[in-house]
């Protein structure tokens, strides 16, 4: 379930005239049903609530006081989330005359014309406090407070996140708490400036509204509006001055290209976009290339794997994503490592909504294409994750199958979209020559529109070069490098730069300068190093006529260590001999 709170005003839009029908509890009692939770978001101070509205229980939380304090009704918990007003500011306002006045826990209510008074008075004694308006109501509270405020204090109790919360209201002051929510609807007789500002309005009034909301979110929830809802879109990119963005809900992406294409990239647009609309994302990171991105928590390094309890733990809490870096981890055991979390993280799914995003780079290690999932495990659509892979075709076909999005980065576009759909088992579509340029994308919705070519947005978030990775941690046998020498007859395989300085250096020089003639260093430190700076350098040291294999491998050697640190004094048994 994408949407699992609903959160409701109470006059005006539950009630009417302070009461709630019995056809509106019926309603309220059938969400419940279904698993979803309650919040009631109200301006109302709880005793007089209390006696109005006898059935609290139907609601996880109420937040009264116009947000400044929660109310727990199974346990009759209350908690003000501010201080209470002065005697002074109190005896100000009686003494000026303000009536009809009530005081809460924290909240000043009275009616207008007295707004005038109230915001004087605040000035004369110098307090951090403002006014807001209700219908005719007005509430004076501390700076800052507010139904938005409360709401996201209850939402924290609950482990969830305003993304996964759809709001209802009708008056001036529940614009900031429909703001915050995922979707917002306006109930009919609501006014003007709120049918304007939410997402869609009810054609029944009050409790009977209320109603129609809640028939939509039990029979669809609410999926009419998920293309809908653009505010939440994410934005990679654009064609002339079309925006192009990915919906925030429901969209399977396969990312791909071949090494050094600019996959990396196009993710971590994507990850900010995430991180600027606030959801929740876990990313795993099979080799170290995200571990520094500001908006979430790394776990796990090169020498250190992370634990499932950790990563678990990290995204209860709403507010905080993840990468997950398996660099610590080797790589046969990467793979079921991420298949027992992933059940786990579907589950938390069901119940929470959350993590909102999964991001899967090197899915193809991940996910084999030998991998079945048991029964039941993977829902028919997989929603809001992104698969990022150089070889589509060595991914599961209980996955490549359900991929709805298509991004394709490179040069060779035209054959990854052949690659792919011969794969998913999709007709090819008609396609002419991309010629991807840098920061070009290709898009394509398999069954649905031609083909389109965008340029990516940059990136905010320089990534930086994972130097101990490359340096001293373990690249997969397919991007190891192998001195195997003119006859084939070695077979020394160099998983990190630190092996490759030690194997140069203990080789004979016809097996040095083989590699170096046929240009093998720079290939491999572009393709998958993925340092094109440093295949730069040992292209122009492999194109030196006459150099000696004493003067190549030291300046081989002093370009490593230029943007590398390589401990020497770490040693290492060299590994992959035979």
């Amino acid at each position: 379930m994408r949407y699992q709170v609903l959160a409701t005003d109470y006059d005006g839009t539950l009630a009417h005239h302070g009461r709630v029908s019995e056809a509106t509890l019926g309603r309220l009692e059938a969400l419940l049903a279904t698993g979803r939770r309650m919040v009631m978001v109200t301006g109302r101070e709880l005793p007089e609530l209390k006696e109005i509205f006898p059935r609290l229980e139907l609601f996880e939380w109420v937040v009264a006081e116009n947000g400044a304090l929660l109310f727990r009704p199974a346990t009759n918990e209350e908690r003000p989330l501010a201080e209470p007003p002065s005697p002074q500011f109190i005896d100000a306002l009686r003494a000026k005359g303000v009536a009809p006045m009530s005081v809460g826990r924290v909240i000043v209510a009275t009616w207008e014309p007295h707004e005038t008074t109230v915001l004087q008075t605040i000035r004369e004694l110098g307090l951090e406090w403002q006014v807001i308006f209700n219908k005719g109501a007005v509430m004076a509270l501390p700076a800052g407070v507010n139904k938005a405020t409360g709401l996201t204090a209850a939402l924290k109790e609950m482990s969830l996140s305003p993304h996964n919360v759809v709001g209802v209201g009708d008056a001036e002051n529940d614009h900031a708490f429909l703001k915050l929510c995922e979707l917002s609807a306006a109930v009919a007789n609501a006014l003007p400036a709120v049918k304007e500002t939410a997402d869609f309005g009810t054609s029944a009034d009050h409790g009977d509204g209320v109603s129609q909301l809640i028939e939509a979110i039990i029979a669809t929830d609410l999926a009419e509006f998920d293309r809908k809802l653009t505010r939440h879109h994410l934005a990679i990119g654009k064609i002339g001055d079309e925006e192009v963005c990915l919906p925030s809900h429901g969209p399977c992406v396969l990312i791909c290209g071949p090494s050094a294409s600019g996959k990396s990239t196009l993710v971590t647009r994507l990850v900010e976009a995430l991180a600027d609309q606030k959801y929740q994302f876990c990313l795993f990171d099979p080799e170290g290339d995200y571990e520094s991105f500001a908006g979430a928590v790394a776990l796990g390094r090169p020498d250190d794997s992370p634990s499932i309890d950790e990563v678990l733990q990290l995204v209860a809490a709403p507010d905080s994503s993840a990468v997950v870096n398996l660099t610590g981890l080797p790589i046969p055991d990467r793979p079921p490592f991420f298949l027992e979390l992933l059940g786990p993280l579907l589950q938390m799914r069901t119940r929470t909504g959350r993590p909102h995003w999964l991001i899967l780079d090197e899915a193809h290690h991940l996910m084999p294409a030998d991998w079945r999932p048991p029964d039941l495990m993977l829902p028919e659509q997989v929603r809001n994750i992104a698969l990022i892979t150089v070889h589509p075709e060595l991914l599961a076909p209980e996955m490549i199958r359900r991929v709805d999005t298509l991004l394709i980065v490179g040069s060779k576009a035209e054959d990854m979209l052949a690659t792919f759909c011969q794969a998913a088992g999709v007709d090819l579509p008609p396609l002419a020559p991309p010629n991807l340029e840098a920061g070009e994308v290709l898009l394509w919705t398999p069954g649905g529109d031609p083909p389109r070519t965008f340029k990516a947005y940059p990136c905010r978030t320089e990534r930086r070069r994972h130097r101990r990775k490359y340096a001293e941690g373990e690249l997969p046998p397919d991007r190891s490098f192998y001195f195997r020498g003119p006859q084939q007859k070695l077979n020394l395989r160099a998983q990190n730069l630190m092996l490759f300085l030690q194997l140069a250096d203990g080789v004979d020089d016809e097996t040095w300068m083989h590699h170096l003639r046929n240009g093998d260093y720079s290939q491999w430190f572009a393709d998958c190093v993925k340092d094109d700076d440093l295949a730069m350098a040992a292209k122009q040291i492999e194109g030196l006529e006459g150099v000696s294999p004493r003067d190549s491998r030291a300046m081989i050697r002093a370009a490593i260590e230029r943007d590398y640190v390589v401990m020497a004094s770490s040693a290492m048994p060299v590994a992959g001999a035979s």
